[in-house]
């Protein structure tokens, strides 16, 4: 008898540490099971999912590998491949948002962060995806918001009506960049094709002509402080073009989507406050990525938020109302089961 009840108890303790990362937890949780989620929490430093993953490789497509998509995504990514929930994501740098919504849509990637204007285009099939539109995506989170920072080295470039005539920047292809700067331009009643002279870079690319003085400004898209313009501020002088009220209101006419935003001074090293707008930065993820993963992905980076602050200044944006805040694409079903167990109610397909 006594044999059986020591095999009985070691088979139920190695239930409980298989468990600790399976399963729905339910108000009824035995203590044993709750030992164990605490015992793997201290252990990793991480709160863990209640769910299990699929155990497959989720490819997370981000941004430049000078931009905040790719710095952040890479900790975003490393956090949830670290939570012990067997939801393992890899990210890898792209060249921004239409790249990575394309490159979903082939299946070749799984996840993707996007601008929020971007998303909304392939998904009504406007703009970069004129009669193209992409549907077999959902929302995952809004994360932070990205301003459109126009850089300069130029201290005479004032406003956005001094870019006539100049050598500007106005993304790479494939990127959201280029219809931002195209919008911006519009307000101010320049033509990005016969009024500048544009050229298509990444924000590396952008930030190496500025150094050089190939070009005279660049748009930038991306979470200040963005590592770019942040290394070309403590190589030279470098300043941010801001847009006025005026013609804000008039961006935002045509182009809701648009919020106007502050840049703080000290942002960059040496340059001053400066006024522009901003959209928002948004994780996709493919329709067929399974529940698990896609709540496991959320779970991890909103109940570890404060561990993700100390590995990116991004981290010290999230906010549970701000990324259950998506109205134009629906939300992915993991990702509503989340904002579900928080008070928030979500639009699902």
């Amino acid at each position: 008898m006594k044999k059986f009840l020591s095999l009985l108890m070691a088979v139920l303790m190695m239930a409980s540490v298989l468990a600790g990362c399976g399963g729905d937890t339910t108000t009824d949780e035995t203590e044993q099971d709750a030992n164990t989620q605490d015992t793997t929490t201290e252990q990793t430093g991480t709160n863990v999912s209640p769910l299990t993953g699929s155990g497959t490789e989720l490819k997370f497509r981000t941004g430049g590998e000078q931009g905040t998509y790719y710095g952040f995504g890479t900790v975003l990514a490393q956090a949830v491949t670290s939570s012990g929930c067997n939801t393992k994501v890899t990210a890898v740098s792209s060249n921004g948002s239409q790249d990575n919504i394309e490159q979903m849509d082939y299946n070749t990637a799984q996840l993707g962060f996007v601008q929020s204007d971007v998303m909304d285009y392939a998904y009504n099939g406007t703009n970069l995806f004129e009669g193209y539109p992409v549907t077999g995506f959902s929302t995952v989170a809004a994360l932070y918001m990205e301003q459109v920072q126009i850089v300069t080295c130029d201290p005479e470039i004032k406003t956005v009506a001094d870019l006539a005539g100049k050598t500007v920047s106005i993304g790479a292809s494939g990127s959201g960049v280029f219809y931002n700067a195209i919008d911006i331009l519009s307000a101010y009643g320049l033509d990005y094709e016969t009024d500048i002279k544009a050229q298509y870079q990444d924000f590396g690319n952008s930030a190496d002509s500025l150094q050089d003085g190939k070009i005279d400004a660049a748009f930038v898209v991306a979470g200040a402080p963005t590592t770019a313009i942040a290394s070309l501020a403590t190589a030279k002088d470098t300043y941010l073009v801001s847009l006025d009220d005026e013609h804000i209101a008039k961006l935002q006419e045509t182009s809701p989507y648009y919020e106007k935003y502050v840049i703080p001074e000290g942002t960059y090293d040496g340059v001053p406050e400066a006024t522009t707008v901003a959209v928002s930065a948004v994780v996709i993820a493919r329709d067929d990525v399974s529940e698990e993963d896609v709540y496991n992905f959320v779970y991890t980076i909103f109940e570890n938020a404060d561990s993700i602050a100390a590995s990116h200044d991004k981290g010290k944006e999230l906010d549970l109302e701000f990324a259950a805040g998506v109205t134009n694409v629906p939300y992915h079903p993991g990702a509503a089961k989340y904002f579900a167990e928080k008070g928030f109610e979500v639009p699902t397909k």
